[in-house]
């Protein structure tokens, strides 16, 4: 064979693998579930084997009456065996079905698990490219798509084998002449599947991205739905989602147009063979070469035959819409989490909260101008920090590194003299309690936004919290208390008791390291003093590490550390920054004029 042929084999056989591949994932699924797949495929043969066998039964019962043979008792007989066929039909049906499709569900669970899982592993800078939409149609359509494959799919796929082969072997030795001339319209059919195969599969992975582009701005909007209506943007916010929902609808059409003139034609070719079976078929009964009984069972199988040529389409159009799910699927199981840990100690545990930065420096994709650099920094066991800079400076980014939300380019930092890389990653964040600038609360009660999922919360740590946070009188005056559902991101809380709300999350930890991103932002000054009080009182020991712009918290620190253009320009006591007269003293004063201002 030339080379020019085995290219062309291999181009014309690489959609086949291409998508045997892609499925490839499933298969410990498909392990696991091997018994429950044999039982049920086992049911499916025994299905199509009993189908094959009523066409024999109609030749007996056809030729009976032909040749005046046939009897009450004999017509009995054969009725009865066909109610039994049917009804061993039933059995084996409802069996193939709780099994094969019991399986397809069970793929779709263990998927998802395993999708949402892998997507807790991954970084945030994987979570800052890819949309929020695209995760969600990624994770709830393109799976059902899976599911179908993996059941109907799997279903017409052995129908159309098993059925096809037999139909056209009974075909065969009923009459061999007439077989072959039924069988004319078959190369067209494998021809056109090929053609639209391909056709069907781009077009089912650009409406899958379409789809996800429409869920993410329907997601966005009511997210920001507050927002909207503030700024009177219902019809903006309407057009935006039209236009997405219409980009979907277009790409369905014309999928649509593919599948609309896949079906039809595939229809035209399989009833041009039952055609021919009858002109030449009925010659050959008239004639005698085949007898009335063997014209009817060969209609019978070329009918069964019909659904597997039909069923070309059918299994094309789930394994290429499944195959296309697959492939966005295996793009997120393939993305490798950025952050790992080397770990020495698999028992290490965050003992003093020293932190150690050593000539770090960092820069987020994409930016020329570098986020952190050469940052040198000690923090010892026990201290209250205070960081302070402009918006920009990059004291969010450096905190990030702590928890390692993010790692740096270049440089070391360590906790009590252990390199953080070298900490196990789940030891490292539960011994750091970060709250974050932004709140985040979930759909739940107030209790369970602050226990988080924790064992062996009792009430009266949940309790202090509340009360070192200044929330508890807040939550008392609900109606439920504890137990009240706050809704979406917390829609039913103010700004300043969300906040609070994850003061007191982080309280119920009372770990070495604790961290806050500019988190009182939204608190009146005297609550803001009384929380921080509270905090650097029951964490007296511990180290804290603090971002705030309001002079009452800056001057409660132990050292104070500026930062300007993602660099450390200035480190000391509150008091002898201010004697410097440098870059903090400009901060002060800018912030004594805000206030006076205010």
């Amino acid at each position: 064979m030339d080379e020019k042929h085995q290219n062309r084999m291999k181009k014309i056989n690489l959609p086949l693998v291409k998508t045997a591949k892609d499925f490839l994932p499933l298969k410990d699924y498909i392990v696991d579930s091997r018994y429950r797949l044999a039982v049920g495929l086992f049911c499916l043969l025994s299905v199509n084997l009993l189908q094959l066998l009523i066409p024999v039964v109609l030749k007996k019962v056809v030729d009976g009456l032909s040749y005046k043979s046939a009897t009450t008792a004999v017509l009995i007989k054969y009725s009865a065996v066909i109610l039994g066929i049917s009804l061993l039909i039933a059995i084996f049906r409802y069996l193939w079905r709780l099994c094969i499709l019991g399986f397809s569900r069970k793929v779709e669970e263990l998927l998802r698990n395993r999708l949402f899982s892998h997507l807790q592993t991954l970084t945030m800078s994987f979570f800052t490219r890819m949309k929020t939409g695209d995760i969600m149609a990624r994770s709830i359509n393109d799976i059902n798509a899976i599911r179908m494959a993996a059941g109907m799919g799997l279903v017409s796929l052995v129908d159309s084998i098993t059925i096809g082969i037999a139909a056209i072997c009974f075909m065969i030795y009923i009459s061999p002449r007439l077989a072959m001339l039924s069988l004319i319209p078959a190369p067209f059919i494998i021809v056109i599947a090929r053609v639209y195969t391909k056709r069907m599969s781009r077009g089912y992975d650009t409406v899958q991205k379409t789809f996800s582009d429409l869920t993410e701005a329907v997601r966005e909007t009511f997210t920001g739905i507050r927002v909207v209506k503030s700024f009177v943007r219902e019809n903006w916010t309407y057009e935006k989602v039209k236009k997405e929902g219409e980009n979907y609808a277009s790409e369905n059409i014309k999928l649509a147009r593919t599948l609309a003139f896949f079906f039809p034609v595939m229809t035209i070719f399989t009833n041009t063979g039952l055609a021919i079976v009858i002109f030449f078929g009925g010659r050959l009964a008239i004639l005698g070469d085949i007898s009335t009984g063997d014209f009817v069972a060969f209609i019978g199988y070329l009918n069964l035959l019909t659904w597997p040529m039909m069923a070309m389409g059918w299994v094309t159009n789930l394994f290429q819409r499944g195959a296309a799910s697959m492939r966005r699927i295996n793009m997120i199981l393939d993305e490798a989490p950025e952050i790992r840990s080397h770990v020495i100690n698999d028992n290490y545990r965050i003992e003093k909260g020293e932190v150690n930065f050593s000539r770090v420096s960092f820069n987020y994709p994409e930016k020329t101008i570098p986020a952190l650099q050469d940052i040198s920094l000690i923090i010892n066991s026990g201290q209250t920090v205070s960081l302070c800079g402009m918006v920009g400076s990059g004291k969010s980014t450096l905190l990030n590194l702590i928890p390692r939300l993010i790692d740096p380019v270049a440089g070391i930092i360590s906790i009590d003299g252990t390199d953080l890389r070298d900490i196990p990653l789940n030891y490292l964040r539960e011994g750091i309690g970060f709250i974050t600038q932004e709140p985040v609360i979930f759909s739940d009660t107030i209790k369970n936004n602050i226990v988080f999922g924790r064992d062996n919360i009792t009430e009266e740590t949940i309790v202090k919290a509340l009360q070192c946070a200044r929330l508890y009188e807040d939550v008392m005056a609900l109606e439920m208390g504890m137990d009240t559902i706050v809704g979406e991101k917390g829609v039913t809380l103010s700004g300043g008791q969300k906040q609070r709300l994850t003061i007191a999350r982080a309280m119920i930890l009372d770990p070495p390291i604790m961290i806050i991103d500019d988190s009182l932002s939204m608190i009146d000054t005297r609550t803001e003093e009384e929380i921080l009080n509270e905090i650097i009182s029951l964490r007296k020991g511990r180290t804290n590490i603090i971002v705030s712009h309001r002079l009452s918290t800056i001057s409660r620190a132990d050292i104070v550390v500026v930062m300007k253009d993602g660099m450390v320009v200035e480190t000391g006591d509150y008091r002898a920054l201010l004697a410097n007269g440098i870059e903090f003293s400009r901060l002060y004063k800018k912030q004594v004029m805000s206030q006076d201002i205010e």
